[in-house]
């Protein structure tokens, strides 16, 4: 047999099959494991989506770190489906964004709704397009929580609170809010209004007063938008690549990438909306937030 005859030349075959085997396996998991790298050749735009309340800003900044120092990416789409959220994670996006405009160019696409905080961070790219019944603007700030004092009266319940200063429990859902508390959360609040209105004018590069008169909360349809100069464009999803791949130096059809999907995203999200609910509902915390609540 040809084992006995050459063991030898077939030890040799045996482990060049295995090294084959091998290099095919490998190759196979690293395309794999790592779609990023081959999706990735030659130029792109990356498309970094927001959609729903903004409450965790690290997903959105990380997409926008890897991608800003990605070379094959030359321009970004954000793609804003949110009518706002917590004041803080709204502006860490929205300093993440003109970080990355200094590098390369952001195009801001408006989906359905994209009001408050989520106007918050498309501020902040090079250029804002939306549809024309896109539900945008709401700038300003909100607070609320939940006063069940007269229940726990007709319960019988008596809350005991020990506190070292007399803001300390400001915001307690068992008692009602003195005038001096209402005044003190209104000025954290016109703080934080003007901080929006800063924002916008620095962004948009718009007179302040100009800002201010449109900064009430009030909604704006995308081509109301347009008209008052809060948004550039009127456009679909497809018109803001073209224009992030005309601004990226793009010749020709602008192919997009996008971040790599995460198995726990929705999960993540629900128990976030979830603890959300639970504590605005209970009443335990007052919430300051970009947001628009129609409801």
């Amino acid at each position: 047999m040809f084992t006995r005859r050459h063991p030898i030349l077939f030890f040799i075959l045996c482990l060049s099959a295995l090294g084959v085997a091998t290099v095919i396996v490998v190759a196979a998991l690293i395309w794999r494991l790592a779609p990023s790298d081959k999706a990735l050749r030659g130029e792109k735009i990356a498309v970094i989506e927001v959609s729903g309340p903004i409450v965790d800003a690290r997903p959105t900044l990380e997409s926008l770190s890897r991608f800003r120092d990605e070379p094959a990416v030359k321009a970004l789409v954000l793609r804003i489906e949110s009518p706002g959220g917590g004041v803080g994670p709204s502006q860490e996006i929205y300093a993440e964004v003109l970080k990355t405009r200094s590098v390369k160019p952001v195009v801001a696409s408006m989906g359905a709704v994209a009001a408050s905080g989520g106007y918050y961070i498309a501020a902040a790219a090079d250029g804002i397009v939306a549809n024309p019944g896109t539900v945008t603007g709401s700038i300003g700030v909100i607070m609320g929580y939940t006063n069940f004092s007269q229940l726990l009266e007709r319960v019988g319940l008596t809350p005991v609170v020990i506190k070292s200063g007399a803001f300390k429990d400001t915001g307690s859902p068992t008692r009602l809010m003195t005038d001096q508390e209402k005044a003190l959360l209104q000025g954290v609040i016109d703080d934080m209004h003007q901080q929006f209105v800063s924002a916008i004018v620095a962004g948009r590069k718009m007179p302040a007063d100009k800002v201010a008169a449109l900064a009430d909360g009030r909604i704006f349809s995308g081509n109301q938008a347009k008209s008052h100069g809060l948004v550039d464009r009127l456009g679909n999803f497809e018109d803001a690549v073209d224009w992030a791949a005309e601004l990226g130096g793009i010749i020709g059809k602008a192919e997009t990438v996008y971040e790599e999907e995460d198995d726990f995203k929705l999960l993540r999200y629900l128990m976030q909306a979830i603890q959300k609910v639970f504590v605005q509902s209970a009443g335990t915390t007052p919430q300051l937030e970009y947001r628009y609540t129609p409801d």
